[in-house]
């Protein structure tokens, strides 16, 4: 009997297989927060993060997946913006708070939280989808913004000429390779020739420092974005990254019979995968 291919796989009308899935296993990370302004300003929080198998789905529905931005780095003095939720059918993840800056002292609450202006309030994250921020410096002679949650730890304390250090990140197999995803922004320093704070998991953005701008968080990671320092080019904190929506059930069941999207669709350990970095749906 011939076959037909549809994405690489046996589509649902010709495979002889088994049917529909009725579970499938999913990654939902929500945007990452945007580091605070100038002068020390906070990381910014990771994207909450949900990931678990046995999701019960219909058939013939098409389910909604939602891919949340990553929030706005601060200009000069504001703080960030949270990042944006991410969703797949009742599943939602929480958007990463914002770091604090100077015209809003506090880092923002979210999936993690973001980190504070100086010796102010970290942001807290949600439970189980991420940590929260940690506490800035101030001793009046130097100060440094706390650095944002990630999913995996709380964030790393700012000290004496060092920015609070991001969050960790969480690893997953899902698309049958280890990946991290959610760690959180760093810190910024005022002062030149010390060290902003290091974004979490090598995917946060890092904290600025006297000349030394902040980075952006890693796209579609859901990470953190840096804090600015207090400095040429460092007036501003930098975007959290957007996030990512990943879904995988058995290659022995039927392939979706509708996708919007355009998802990046893998076959790996004998599971089907369709990576989502935009929104769109998926019907089974």
């Amino acid at each position: 009997m011939s076959q037909t291919l549809l994405g690489g796989f046996l589509s649902a009308t010709f495979n002889p297989l088994s049917g529909a899935p009725t579970t499938v296993e999913y990654l939902v990370v929500a945007g990452g927060g945007g580091g605070g302004g100038s002068n020390y300003g906070g990381g910014g929080g990771a994207g909450g993060l949900l990931q678990a198998a046995g999701f019960a789905v219909a058939t013939g529905s098409a389910l909604t997946v939602t891919v949340g931005a990553g929030g706005a780095g601060g200009v000069n003095n504001a703080r960030g913006t949270n990042g944006s939720n991410s969703v797949f059918s009742s599943i939602t993840s929480t958007g990463g708070g914002s770091g604090g800056a100077s015209s809003s002292v506090n880092g923002g609450n979210g999936g993690s939280g973001g980190g504070p202006y100086i010796a102010n309030t970290a942001g807290t994250g949600t439970s189980g989808q991420g940590f929260d921020g940690s506490t800035g410096f101030n001793d009046g002679t130097t100060a440094a913004g706390g650095g944002g949650g990630g999913a995996g730890s709380i964030a790393t304390n700012a000290v004496s000429k060092f920015g609070g250090g991001g969050g960790t990140a969480q690893v997953s197999t899902i698309t049958a390779s280890r990946v991290f995803y959610a760690g959180g922004g760093g810190g910024g320093e005022h002062s030149a020739g010390v060290i902003g704070g290091l974004g979490g998991g090598g995917i946060g953005g890092n904290g600025g420092c006297g000349a030394v701008s902040p980075t952006t968080a890693l796209a579609n990671t859901g990470s953190g974005g840096g804090g600015a320092g207090e400095g040429t080019g460092s007036t501003s904190g930098t975007a959290g990254g957007s996030g990512i929506v990943i879904i995988r059930y058995p290659a022995t069941q039927s392939a979706p019979t509708a996708t919007t999207g355009s998802p990046q669709i893998n076959f790996a350990d004998n599971y089907q995968i369709y990576t989502f970095t935009s929104s769109g749906t998926i019907t089974f």
